[in-house]
């Protein structure tokens, strides 16, 4: 049953070309555009209202990590279809202590 479940997202994934989209998204389109930006503003003055760093933090994690999926480095981490580990790993560890932080922020103790 769950494997059914995984195969559905997969097919729908791969239906919808998901990750095509992501990888074609013009980041000076989308942070001129007034339909993106009028929203995302209005979110980020509404957790400075709320004073919920935390999940300003996690914003900014995200969308770091997204404007880092795109830069040539990470274009070039598979050259001629073999995976260059001396550029991987950085990407590991730098993803890793992100996730670290991330799941502290999640996870850890709040006063």
């Amino acid at each position: 049953m769950f494997g059914d479940m995984i195969d559905a997202i997969v097919r729908f994934v791969e239906w919808t070309q998901l990750a095509k989209q992501i990888k074609d998204v013009d980041f000076t389109g989308l942070f001129t555009n007034p339909w993106f930006l009028v929203p995302f503003v209005a979110l980020v003055g509404y957790l400075l209202y709320k004073k919920a760093f935390r999940d300003l933090i996690i914003l900014g994690a995200i969308m770091g990590a997204w404007y880092a999926s795109g830069t040539p480095y990470m274009q070039s981490l598979v050259v001629n279809g073999e995976l260059q580990v001396g550029k991987v790993l950085p990407v590991l560890f730098g993803g890793a202590a992100l996730l670290g932080i991330v799941v502290y922020l999640l996870l850890g103790r709040s006063d």
